[in-house]
């Protein structure tokens, strides 16, 4: 009996070694993937789906798109997913794909003239959180947004976490990222486009006294200290949300939003309600 104990400790293990997470970005979640599939502006590797997983509307699509890209499809564990995405919701689908297309800001004002509508941007001055990042992408997209433009140092960029934020949408956009964002404002007005940053102060302006209607670049700025103090300055209007609760803030992602909706509202019409503001000084 001794022996034979013995025997079953020697006994080698027959468990099999996690294979080696993959190289490149992983995109997560059905509709990150559906998108970024659906945008085609990445290179794509292949497409893992976990094993059992119930083959519903979107999932059909992911695998139309992967078959017409001829994408390898791999059935994997759901566990193996969960130890490279590192506990993410994945939703049971990852695509191995290469890094994010950034844009020039050339590129916006080209989407813009090829729509045959002013251009309309998004600034984001030092916004750090991915949800928050993700959020704006998505009413960015969902808005009319030409593209978007982020801040190199001190802000979130495009991962895998803010495409699976941003439900896909951002790899719909043209986002670039710029060392300086002062400098890009200022090009941005050489090209005609006016600038409109989001900041609740006693001088800003209502949303109602300024036009948004024409060329328009919005800023947004960071969670918790808003813009910084030459963005502000280099700003042509600062305006602010009307505000009648008791909490008089709002975070990034819902003001930005709202913004970006009231803008293009106004964007259907000339001016907004027949009014225009006058325009700041220096400027014509």
């Amino acid at each position: 009996m001794e022996l034979e104990e013995q025997e079953v400790k020697r006994k080698p293990s027959k468990r099999s070694p996690s294979p080696k997470r993959p190289r490149g970005d992983l995109i997560y979640g059905r509709n990150g993937v559906r998108e970024a599939l659906r945008a085609g502006r990445r290179h794509f590797h292949e497409l893992y789906l976990a094993q059992g997983v119930k083959p519903n509307p979107v999932i059909r699509d992911i695998q139309d798109l992967a078959r017409q890209r001829k994408l390898p499809v791999h059935p994997i564990d759901r566990r193996v997913l969960d130890s490279w995405l590192e506990g993410a919701n994945h939703q049971g689908v990852m695509l191995r794909a290469g890094a994010y297309p950034y844009a020039e800001r050339e590129a916006m004002l080209r989407r813009a003239e090829a729509r045959r509508e002013p251009p309309f941007l998004l600034l984001l001055d030092r916004v750090q959180d991915p949800q928050n990042l993700g959020s704006l992408f998505r009413a960015a997209e969902a808005f009319g947004v030409h593209g978007v433009i982020l801040t190199k140092h001190r802000a979130a960029h495009i991962t895998p976490a803010v495409v699976n934020a941003s439900a896909g949408a951002v790899e719909h956009l043209r986002v670039g990222m710029v060392a300086n964002l002062v400098q890009e404002m200022n090009a941005l007005k050489d090209a005609g486009v006016w600038i409109a940053g989001l900041e609740a102060r006693e001088d800003a302006l209502g949303l109602d006294e300024v036009d948004l209607s024409g060329p328009l670049a919005v800023v947004v700025g960071s969670e918790g200290f808003g813009l910084s103090r030459l963005v502000a300055e280099t700003c042509d209007w600062l305006v602010q949300l009307p505000m009648r609760g008791r909490i008089h803030s709002l975070n990034a992602a819902v003001a930005g939003a709202i913004f970006l909706f009231w803008a293009m509202q106004a964007r259907r019409t000339e001016t907004l309600d027949g009014r225009a503001a006058t325009p700041p000084s220096g400027r014509t």
